[in-house]
């Protein structure tokens, strides 16, 4: 497994390439402090999975989407102190594959960079945590679904993509647009399979992705209520 290390931080760079350095199986191609340096490291060596703080000096989230555009193989494992609900949502709408903290155990890291190896999603319990109770269920989402293939929705369908988004019911959706329960649930249905997602959740990630609702507006919901 060839690993790439994205941060600023010398010393936890220095970290990271000690535990890693424990697993026969890893070889660290190189390190970047900055955007310009991984960039060019990818382009210069085969990498199978970026373990990035994109939070860090030097870095920033649309350093995520740019690696999966230009190396759409390369897995990225964002390690990031705490960050909000919001941030962890822009990064997996950005393209990362798997998700910890800074502070999760060796073990979990380990565990982390080998599933994302083999191109599955890992998020530590913290982050978990995090996207839970912004009402988001990660193993529901289905990130590849969103791809640079244009999606053609009509506006009756963005309406509807909307009101879901929002929370809002086949039910009171129908009474909203004025057509019935029945008409409703076909729109859901073929606005799924549209955007390639099995649930309620894969409709809000890409009403979030594509701008018809704000995150703010369903991310915070359950803390606004108590």
């Amino acid at each position: 497994m060839k690993i790439a290390i994205a941060d600023s931080n010398e010393l936890i760079r220095l970290g990271l390439r000690v535990l890693l350095n424990t697993e026969l199986q890893i070889t660290i191609v190189g390190e970047a402090n900055r955007s310009c340096e991984l960039l060019e490291l990818l382009g210069a060596f085969d990498v199978d999975v970026v373990i990035i703080d994109f939070t860090s000096s030097g870095f920033d989230i649309n350093d995520l989407s740019q690696i999966k555009r230009n190396f759409p193989n390369v897995g990225i494992l964002a390690v990031t102190p705490d960050q909000s609900a919001q941030v962890l949502v822009d990064a997996l709408r950005s393209g990362i594959t798997s998700y910890v903290k800074k502070d999760c155990s060796f073990p979990e890291i380990i565990e982390a960079v080998n599933e994302t190896k083999n191109g599955n999603m890992f998020f530590c319990g913290q982050i978990l945590e995090t996207i839970s109770e912004a009402n988001l269920d990660v193993e529901d989402i289905d990130i590849d679904a969103f791809s640079c293939e244009a999606v053609v929705i009509s506006k009756r369908e963005g309406e509807i993509i909307t009101f879901i988004a929002e929370g809002y019911t086949n039910t009171q959706i129908a009474e909203k647009l004025f057509l019935s329960a029945h008409t409703i649930n076909t729109h859901r249905k073929n606005i799924m399979s549209k955007l390639g997602v099995k649930n309620t959740a894969g409709i809000v990630m890409y009403a979030v992705k594509s701008n018809l609702i704000s995150p703010n507006k369903f991310l915070f919901t359950s803390e606004s209520d108590n």
